[in-house]
């Protein structure tokens, strides 16, 4: 009798733990190598981190933020920077949205058959965009905008767009093809195509990818305050420079408890949409 009709499978070992043959095994031994060279190429000087010194000096600068600042007209002021924070990651994360989404369609491939002419380039401006940090585009964008909560805003869009327009490009060329190539089989036209075929199957994806993106925007505006790009950053920009460090507690705590609630609410809202 073949033992492939046998009711039990024959027993096997289990595979080697490294087989010459796998390029997964190939891929993972370079990854160690890459890690361990990294560690020996580093000057690392972990002895001095968790010196007693070290430790000390850390705690005594810890110290200095307590108590927090809990005036009134303080804790307005890091409201509104919050706010500002708040809006400017939102806003940054709608332009980039659409900016993306224009991007991602000349960017993806509909189909097998199709010319994809505009691919690699538009492909080579996504990588373009999303290879400056948020950072750099705001101290660009400086010279532009000025100070304040504009140049910030198109930072981080400008990043954004180059991060979103490649995960909608991919998703768009994953999309299942069955629908979409109905639709063809019938005559209709490519636009029509994307908009009842493709774009309903990936929209929730599309959602997901941009309320993630939202929640680390959030980080990054208040990050780009440093450089002037308005909201909570500026504030901590300028009362650290001052070692005015109750005040700085309060900044940080009010950062925290800003991307707490934003967190929650971009969870809740992933969930919804995987329902």
């Amino acid at each position: 009798m073949d033992r492939r009709d046998a009711a039990n499978p024959p027993y096997r070992l289990p595979p080697p733990l490294f087989d010459a043959r796998c390029k997964a095994c190939w891929f993972t031994a370079g990854i160690i190598v890459l890690v361990v060279a990294s560690f020996v190429s580093l000057d690392l000087q972990w002895a001095q981190f968790f010196s007693a010194d070290a430790l000390r000096s850390m705690g005594r600068f810890l110290g200095e933020f307590f108590p927090p600042d809990t005036q009134p007209e303080f804790l307005r002021k890091v409201a509104w920077a919050a706010w500002e924070t708040l809006a400017m990651s939102a806003l940054g994360t709608l332009l980039a949205a659409v900016a993306g989404l224009a991007l991602a369609l000349p960017a993806s491939r509909s189909h097998a058959g199709a010319r994809a002419l505009w691919r690699t380039p538009t492909r080579l401006l996504l990588n373009a965009l999303r290879s400056v940090p948020e950072l750099v585009w705001a101290a660009l964008l400086l010279i532009a905008a000025g100070l304040g909560p504009m140049a910030g805003t198109l930072a981080l869009a400008v990043h954004t767009a180059g991060v979103l327009g490649r995960l909608f490009a991919e998703a768009i060329e994953n999309a299942p093809a069955g629908p979409a190539d109905a639709l063809r089989a019938q005559g209709v036209g490519p636009l029509r195509v994307m908009a009842y075929a493709t774009l309903p199957q990936v929209l929730p994806q599309l959602l997901s990818y941009t309320l993630y993106r939202w929640e680390n925007n959030i980080r990054a505006a208040a990050v780009l305050g440093v450089v002037g790009a308005g909201g909570l950053g500026q504030l901590l920009a300028f009362h650290m420079g001052l070692f005015h460090m109750g005040k700085t507690a309060t900044i940080l705590a009010g950062m925290l408890v800003l991307v707490a609630i934003v967190d929650a609410a971009s969870y809740g809202a992933r969930r919804l949409l995987a329902r």
